[in-house]
């Protein structure tokens, strides 16, 4: 994913209803996607399902992945939808807030991301990447706005990680964590093995003072798009207040030379961040520790492969 396009689109969406919702995604994705580019292409939606705890507000909102997943059903695509929880599985993780219902009446696959391949990223580090993150035609990230304990707000960029299979997240937050550890670095670099697609989302009700899991609701009442995920992230960080400098996946992409960092570079063909832009959106002040310590990736491994053998 190699994106130098610099088009962000900033809607303002106050509701998960439908047909609000509904035409909100399609002048989000139709200017990208034109009538029959997506006929019998495989798309796999890669929304964030962290956790079924407090999964209505911690992960993406099943109506926004519903609509989604049936824009591209009514374009002829074969829809795919997969994440690596940090706890359970994905199946377990939609069940619980709701999204496998109509995921499956629509005809959508589930994947669980245990098929894995070695890729070479361009620092030289290795990374075990789920492969229906590999081989789909098309990758449409489809995260949450958040604040978050380590890396301060988690939009477009970050969610990507979940294309990292299984155990290997946990791994690399224990390996690459440290006060000099390459994290934030690798999590950009990552961005490059993967394949094009498209970044919605979901802002309509964000978390925020903390997270990833256990903030509290904020009404954004906004989604955002675009082909760049770096792009996406500097106009959502400009609308929610959120100081660039404070963000370390915003700091690793302009040290890397990412497109996208420069606010005056990008082009908004819906609303201005100014023109959204909101109060009161809180983030962490101090931040939490990256690396995780050998007890804590031990236990974390241990209750995350106890639940996917259960199915939970």
């Amino acid at each position: 994913m190699q994106c130098v396009d610099l088009h962000v689109a900033l809607l303002s969406q106050p509701t998960y209803a439908s047909p609000h919702l509904d035409r909100a995604v399609d002048q989000l994705l139709a200017p990208v996607f034109p009538a029959g580019r997506c006929r019998t292409a495989r798309v796999l939606l890669k929304p964030n399902l962290i956790s079924a705890t407090n999964g209505r507000l911690a992960c993406t909102n099943p109506r926004v992945i519903a609509a989604v997943a049936q824009w591209f059903v009514d374009q002829g695509a074969r829809v795919v939808v997969g994440d690596s929880p940090a706890f359970g599985t994905a199946r377990s993780v939609l069940r619980r807030t709701g999204a496998l219902q109509p995921l499956t009446t629509l005809g959508a696959e589930v994947v669980e991301f245990r098929r894995r391949r070695l890729v070479e990223l361009p620092s030289g580090y290795r990374a075990r990447v789920a492969a229906a993150a590999l081989e789909c035609d098309y990758l449409i990230n489809l995260p949450k706005v958040k604040a978050h304990s380590q890396m301060r707000i988690t939009l477009a960029v970050k969610n990507y990680f979940g294309c990292m299979a299984g155990l290997h997240k946990p791994w690399w937050h224990m390996v690459h964590g440290g006060p000099r550890g390459r994290f934030a670095d690798l999590l950009v670099d990552l961005l490059s093995v993967l394949p094009a697609g498209f970044s919605l989302v979901d802002g309509i009700e964000a978390m925020h003072g903390t997270g990833p899991i256990h903030g509290q609701p904020y009404p954004l009442g906004l989604l955002a798009g675009g082909v760049n995920p770096v792009a996406v992230d500097t106009a959502l960080q400009a609308a929610l207040g959120v100081a660039d400098h404070r963000c370390p996946l915003w700091c690793a992409a302009r040290k890397a030379g990412v497109a996208g960092t420069v606010m005056k570079h990008l082009i908004f063909s819906r609303a201005h961040p100014d023109a959204v832009a909101v109060k009161g959106f809180i983030v962490p002040e101090e931040l939490a520790p990256v690396r995780f310590n050998p007890f804590r990736f031990v236990k974390s491994s241990l209750l995350r492969l106890s639940l996917c053998l259960r199915g939970l």
